[in-house]
């Protein structure tokens, strides 16, 4: 686990943030690893998809599960009014909402802007976090603007 990696965790854990392991392209030993990363500093864990190892880690919650959680908690992702109502109807802990802007890990992928994000977000009828370029001064708008959370990369790296 790179330096950067390490800091990030550790902003996002001082901040009182949660951190999701995504890590697709890991394996699950380095995966395993970050997700101790993130318990040390103090965060709360979710690990994405890997359901199984959701539960071996002690994480909080599955975003995105590939298959049915049991008793551990899960997030989901709302790219489009479909994945809106797939989430209205499983009630998740929470949706993650996104592009609502540009972003650097995803160059000219259209977004969706804060009207429509907000839309799809109050379709689920569950509390729905913002995602795409946000900064840590737009997280704060948002969230007076009616959003439970925000979420980012860029803002913690």
């Amino acid at each position: 686990m790179g330096d950067s990696l390490h800091a990030a965790i550790a902003r996002s854990a001082a901040a009182g943030a949660g951190v999701i392991v995504r890590h697709h392209a890991s394996d699950r030993s380095t995966r395993r690893e970050i997700a101790a990363d993130v318990l040390a500093a103090g965060a709360v864990l979710g690990m994405s998809r890997d359901v199984a190892l959701a539960e071996e880690v002690g994480a909080a919650l599955v975003h995105n599960p590939a298959t049915q959680t049991g008793r551990i908690p899960f997030s989901l992702a709302v790219h489009d009014e479909a994945q809106a109502r797939v989430a209205a109807a499983r009630q998740p802990a929470f949706v993650i909402v996104s592009p609502l802007f540009d972003t650097r890990s995803h160059p000219g992928k259209p977004v969706l802007g804060e009207d429509e994000a907000l839309r799809l977000a109050q379709m689920t009828n569950c509390p729905a976090y913002a995602l795409g370029g946000i900064s840590q001064a737009q997280g704060r708008e948002l969230m007076a603007r009616g959003w439970d959370g925000w979420a980012g990369i860029d803002a913690w790296m």
